[in-house]
């Protein structure tokens, strides 16, 4: 419920001239609306929410004693305005009594309406010590310094109050609805499997589930322990309910329901992703076997040359496959979610390494017929333009040629023998551009 501003002050003047009819009355009607005000106020605070709330709960902290004091002012200002209305009771009673006041009446009229005429009785003083200041058999006031007393009194009880029920407004009901979803995710989590000592998402939900009991116990025995001021704001109620920690519980529970829902996921898939990790693991074993015939084969036709060894199968990886498997028969959905995804990637990266091995392997089998093409591609270039029958050209072809198709292969030789045969080739093709008589064909023209 809402609370009306507080309530406007007179205008008030300093002590002057005697006031006439007009401006006494015109004063009074200022009074009496002013007075209708208050009283509108003073009467919505007592009937606010907030208030009843904190009159009704067992406070605890900054806001049992903020309310303590609250209540004293609260006291206080019911006091200070039932001074005011006899007060105006009293001027009202005085300008009622002739239709046309003598100048007499008007001199008191002007006195109790701008002078210090009204008087609080020291019960009032005594009902909130320390709040205005020391304790007093009575205190004077003029109008203008009653009312400036009253706003005070008023905007720090409401501040309390409209604090108080704004933080129980918004932190309560987010923190029911963010439990209720705990219990959700909870119960969810049990049927997977996660529960608290088994894995680490139970006991966070423990964790959870812990801090959201404390925190609404403390939210509604200590409100204004979650209230953040605004900046610079003197409004009463100015400010924000302080959410973090509940920001943090319902960052922590989206976390552990996505790692659940990876979970449920798993139990959805998972015999397609088994049987997708059995076929990587089949294609890496496949590699590493093809891997170890090419390796017989290149230290058979390849000589010199340094063969990497090649690894056995993924045994490890296999019993791991098995264990997985053995989870799923057992709807261990929390251990195999964890284990499929390690599984996923280090049979990725053994059948990285089994093709990698592989092109080791092979390797020198691949530089054998590099330059087993490197050679034929001269020759034909060659024959192209000409040359095909010179016989230096002959003899380093067939040299280079059987270095390369004969078992074992010594590389470095070979490819010795095909630079050979290639720069050859290659000042032959030069002299023949130059010239007939300089070229190889010419000589063998004269012979």
């Amino acid at each position: 419920m809402g609370v009306a501003e507080p309530f406007p002050g007179p205008a008030g003047r300093p002590h002057g001239p005697v006031m006439d009819r007009d401006e006494v009355d015109r004063a009074l009607a200022r009074l009496g609306a002013e007075h209708e005000a208050v009283e509108t106020s003073l009467l919505a605070l007592q009937d606010h929410a907030g208030r009843r709330l904190l009159e009704g709960a067992e406070l605890t902290g900054v806001t049992k004693d903020r309310w303590a004091t609250a209540e004293q002012q609260i006291t206080l200002l019911w006091g200070y305005f039932d001074a005011y209305t006899a007060a105006l009771n009293g001027i009202r009673e005085l300008r009622s009594r002739r239709r046309w006041s003598s100048r007499e009446d008007l001199a008191e009229l002007t006195e109790r309406l701008r002078g210090r005429s009204v008087t609080v009785a020291s019960q009032a003083a005594h009902t909130a010590p320390g709040i205005t200041g020391p304790a007093r058999l009575s205190e004077e006031f003029t109008l203008e310094e009653l009312v400036a007393r009253m706003n005070d009194l008023y905007a720090a009880s409401l501040d309390v109050v409209v604090t108080a029920d704004a933080v129980w407004s918004a932190l309560p009901a987010r923190i029911d609805l963010l439990s209720a979803e705990l219990r959700r995710t909870r119960s969810l989590a049990h049927s997977v499997g996660v529960r608290p000592g088994e894995h680490p998402s139970g006991d966070e939900l423990e964790s959870i589930t812990e801090e959201l009991s404390t925190l609404r116990a403390q939210v509604v025995s200590d409100p204004l322990a979650f209230w953040r001021p605004g900046p610079g704001s003197a409004a009463p109620g100015g400010g924000r309910p302080d959410t973090d920690r509940y920001d943090r519980a319902a960052r922590a529970l989206e976390d552990v329901r996505r790692e659940i829902e990876a979970v449920l996921q798993v139990r959805q898939d998972s015999e397609e992703r088994l049987m997708r990790l059995r076929d990587v693991l089949s294609r890496a074993d496949r590699t590493l076997t093809e891997a170890r015939a090419a390796r017989g084969e290149v230290l058979a036709k390849i000589a010199a040359s340094e063969v990497p060894a090649v690894s056995g199968p993924p045994t490890a990886l296999q019993e791991r496959l098995a264990t997985a498997a053995e989870h799923r028969r057992h709807a261990r959905w929390h251990r195999l979610s964890p284990l499929l995804e390690s599984l996923e990637r280090e049979a990725e990266e053994e059948l990285m390494r089994a093709r990698e091995s592989l092109t080791a392997v092979t390797a020198p089998l691949a530089v054998r017929a590099e330059l087993r093409g490197r050679l034929d591609a001269y020759k034909a270039k060659v024959a192209r333009q000409g040359s095909a029958e010179d016989p230096m050209l002959i003899e380093r072809y067939d040299a280079a040629r059987r270095m390369l198709w004969s078992a074992p292969c010594d590389l470095r030789a070979a490819e010795q023998a095909v630079l050979r045969y290639q720069h050859a080739a290659a000042e032959a093709l030069a002299q023949r551009q130059d010239g007939p008589e300089s070229g190889p064909t010419d000589r063998r023209g004269d012979s």
